[in-house]
């Protein structure tokens, strides 16, 4: 049963580090990974492709019985691998497009209903990491770990333009701040699943922490 298996379901905006401390405590505990932002947007991405119209509900719930999706975290790679339909897509989803396209979509209610139970498949033994925005609120609510990580806008900014400058692409910070506050307004006042911390999570703030003192906190709370 789902909630005799160990869930660490980590929840937050984007730029706190969900998707490094949701690898390293998959891989530190051989555990099963879920990265819900990735299935949103692998989901946009493949309905795009397939020209499949955002409203046409029929047609959605339709692909989504054959849509399937697998993450793969490996201690040696920086970004977890995303397996859609058997085709690695993982750098065609990580960019600013397909979050945006991703955090539109995540507030229609019937699509959020049609990757729920795709979701909650990868609650298996011997555990699983859930990274997302309503893990610990909607998707998994008994799990038994659950951790909100936060930090604010400028800095998860200053992150992000720093992330695309290492990759030498070019970074705006003044937009890259706009989107990111547009996307926090979106995500937490949406009817269907706002982000929100759930009431029994541990809420951290990272703004003023290197990824080494979240990682070491996060594990605590698995451990002990």
């Amino acid at each position: 049963m789902i909630n005799q298996i160990p869930i660490l379901t980590i929840d937050g905006p984007s730029g706190v580090g969900k998707g490094t401390v949701s690898k390293y405590i998959a891989t530190k505990h051989n555990w099963n990974l879920l990265d819900s932002g990735a299935i949103y947007r692998a989901f946009a991405y493949e309905i795009n492709q397939k020209r499949i119209d955002f409203n046409d509900e029929q047609k959605l719930r339709a692909f989504a019985k054959d849509f399937q999706i697998e993450f793969i975290a490996s201690p040696n790679e920086e970004l977890v691998q995303v397996i859609s339909n058997d085709v690695d897509i993982s750098q065609l989803i990580r960019n600013e497009e397909a979050g945006k396209t991703a955090s539109v979509i995540a507030a229609i209610g019937y699509v959020r209903d049609v990757l729920m139970e795709i979701q909650m498949s990868f609650a298996k033994e011997p555990g699983l990491v859930a990274d997302g925005r309503d893990m610990g609120t909607v998707v998994f609510p008994n799990a038994k770990f659950k951790v909100f990580l936060d930090a604010s806008a400028e800095e998860r900014a200053n992150r992000r333009v720093k992330q695309l400058q290492s990759k030498g692409e070019d970074a705006i910070i003044s937009r890259i701040l706009a989107d990111i506050e547009e996307r926090d307004h979106r995500d937490r006042s949406r009817k269907v699943s706002p982000l929100r911390p759930a009431e029994d999570a541990v809420v951290i703030d990272t703004s003023f922490m290197s990824i080494e003192e979240v990682l070491l906190q996060v594990s605590k709370i698995v451990e002990n």
